[in-house]
């Protein structure tokens, strides 16, 4: 019993400073979040930090990994059939659950800019964001692939060009609320506006 306890205790442990970690590296982005924000933000010891990550890098692949953990791990199959439509399951890659565009945008976008476009000449921080931008570029396309399948999509253009599409417009939008406010973004209309053209590109008649 006493084996599984420490387990749990672990995992919630781990937990927390993830989700403190998240919170300060939304205050103060990725470069100029140091340990010592983290420790005093969950409130524990430097031991205590680094018995479950062993850098700042570390701990920042774990937050956002945590993040989009539920989307990634989850199958194609389950997704369809918890979304009933690949147009469902596509829009929730991307809005989430609710599927419907609104002005929040994700508040760990700067921190990840700044993250990956700091670490592009360091090899490892670049295979990680190839690694990150292979798996949404994966599932996106599966899905994409998946309703032309089943004739719920008839695409104007490869598919594999439609998936590079919602990602690129994605990141550009991350970019822009990581340097404008929410209200000159008008991220909320720009969404529209991609749902708009992805409706187009994939053949689907106009709600």
């Amino acid at each position: 019993m006493s084996p599984r306890v420490s387990r749990e205790h672990k995992a919630q442990r781990r937990a927390k400073l993830i989700d403190a970690a998240t919170e300060v590296f939304i205050e103060h982005g990725y470069e100029n979040t140091t340990m010592k924000h983290v420790m005093e933000k969950a409130g524990v010891s430097r031991g205590g930090l680094y018995q479950y990550f062993e850098n700042k890098e570390k701990l920042f692949h774990a937050v956002i990994e945590d993040q989009h953990r539920e989307v990634m791990e989850e199958s194609l199959e389950r997704m369809l059939k918890q979304q009933d439509t690949c147009w469902d399951a596509l829009l929730m890659t991307f809005l989430g659950e609710d599927k419907k565009p609104n002005d929040k945008m994700d508040p760990l976008s700067p921190s990840k800019l700044e993250y990956f476009i700091t670490g592009r000449n360091e090899e490892d921080r670049r295979n990680y964001a190839q690694q990150r931008y292979h798996n949404a570029y994966e599932m996106t396309t599966r899905i994409l692939e998946e309703g032309e399948r089943i004739g719920e999509f008839s695409p104007r253009f490869d598919r594999q060009v439609i998936a590079k599409s919602i990602i690129a417009y994605i990141d550009g939008l991350a970019l822009g609320h990581a340097l404008l406010d929410n209200e000159s973004l008008e991220l909320k209309q720009q969404t529209v506006l991609l749902i708009k053209f992805l409706r187009w590109a994939l053949g689907l008649e106009e709600e």
